[in-house]
């Protein structure tokens, strides 16, 4: 059956809503490394990793052995009204890991689900509906983190069970304040979360939530600083801080293990997902142990935690701690970045080049000005997929290209990546 007759079926039973990338959508059916293979015989070099998740890259022996040993049990299933020693070890080292005091981890199957849990620990320990997010923030597609999402072209519902107030610093680009120097930015946008708290809230607000860099935003990065003056604000009035660190987590950024860290503060608690499983779902949040302990009421989770996943994330987190992946995310994120930031200086089509470690968002615009232009964007998604190079995109206007390999990524693979992207700016600037 060709990609084009399983287009056909795909769009007879799935929903109208359920983006595919390209004109000619294709099926991936192998995969080695950071390379993937399509049902048509096409190779590409994977920058996306299947959204972030592909952190490792794929058939790893390892992680696969882990798998592997597990099912071989007969165990594949048992929820969590039993031990699980997977679980409770991942949980030890998650905790271990996240620098919070007393830490508890509650694992979940995705980032949304993980988002939903913190947002239920929050406003129950708070006793309070009110939630801080960022403008162009996206944390998750179910009917709580909607609400929480301020993005117009992921918010699929006005309807919310939380109150949320928005506040700057999410997408410098594009942000009023954005032409300030990052001391005078960080100064405005914290007068702004003050000014927020005083004039849309009743003061007693459960969080703040926030991504240390926006992810289907499109890679935006506030200046390392802003989230400890922003907590300085929360702790006035006993506001909780919760990092979305489903795509930042985990070394990505290279510089550090959790986005958070670049701000020098501790959250009350992280989210986290994607790139743990290495492809697996598996998803939680850690938290101090009293907001953990928080709930009164009875709860579980069937599939969070379950032994597969839990055996699979642990093999990928040894497997990226063992091997330095979060310095080899930061040697080779600085690598691209400034070819990319080259490539810009060349083609007036790139308005930004922005990110952290192997994390890096590319806003195309239109030629000569600041329009974001979603037709560019486009085109170069065609581009660097006609040439063996698969990436992604996002951005509030859908303009801005996400380049996120597995952090296994070689200097000879990003040189591939560069000189492919360079002759795709090159024909759509053309």
């Amino acid at each position: 059956m060709s990609e084009a007759e399983l287009l056909a079926r795909h769009r007879a039973v799935l929903p109208q809503w359920l983006a595919l990338y390209y004109d000619e959508p294709i099926e991936i059916v192998r995969a080695q490394g950071r390379r993937v293979t399509d049902a048509e015989g096409n190779t590409y070099l994977d920058f996306f990793a299947g959204i972030l998740t592909n952190a490792i890259g794929y058939d790893i022996a390892e992680i696969s052995d882990a798998i592997r040993a597990q099912l071989d049990t007969g165990v594949l299933h048992t929820s969590t009204l039993y031990l699980i020693r997977r679980q409770v070890e991942l949980a030890e080292r998650i905790a271990e890991l996240s620098g919070i005091p007393d830490a508890k981890v509650f694992f979940t199957n995705s980032g949304t689900e993980a988002n939903e849990t913190a947002l239920m620990l929050a406003t129950q320990y708070r006793r309070s509906n009110q939630v801080l997010a960022l403008r162009n923030s996206y944390h998750g597609r179910a009917f709580g983190t909607i609400g929480i999402t301020g993005n117009r072209g992921w918010a699929a519902s006005s309807l919310s069970p939380v109150k949320v107030s928005y506040v700057h610093g999410g997408y410098r680009y594009r942000d009023p304040f954005g032409s300030l120097p990052d001391a005078d930015y960080i100064k405005a946008c914290t007068d702004d979360l003050r000014d927020v708290l005083q004039t849309t809230t009743a003061g007693d607000v459960a969080a703040l939530i926030a991504e240390p860099i926006q992810g289907v935003g499109g890679f935006n990065v506030p200046p390392d600083g802003l989230f400890a003056a922003f907590k300085e604000v929360l702790d006035s009035y006993g506001i909780l801080l919760i990092s979305d660190e489903v795509q930042t987590g985990w070394g990505r950024t290279g510089e550090h293990f959790w986005g958070i860290q670049a701000h020098g503060v501790t959250p009350d608690a992280m989210t986290f997902a994607k790139g743990l499983g290495n492809g697996l779902a598996i998803g939680g949040v850690v938290a101090r142990g009293d907001l953990m302990d928080c709930l009164t009421a009875n709860s579980i989770s069937t599939f969070g935690g379950n032994p597969v996943a839990t055996a699979g994330a642990k093999a990928t987190l040894d497997y990226l701690l063992d091997r330095d992946l979060q310095g080899n995310a930061e040697k080779l994120g600085h690598h691209l970045i400034a070819g990319l930031r080259d490539l810009g200086e060349r083609y007036d089509i790139i308005g930004d080049v922005r990110g952290k470690g192997l994390m890096i968002g590319v806003e195309l615009v239109e030629s000569g000005g600041k329009d974001p232009s979603p037709p560019n964007a486009a085109a170069l998604l065609e581009e660097t997929k006609a040439r063996g190079l698969l990436v992604g995109k996002g951005g509030l206007h859908g303009n801005v290209l996400r380049l996120a390999p597995p952090m296994t990524l070689t200097s000879e693979e990003a040189d591939e990546a560069l000189e492919i992207l360079e002759a795709s700016v090159a024909e759509v600037a053309r």
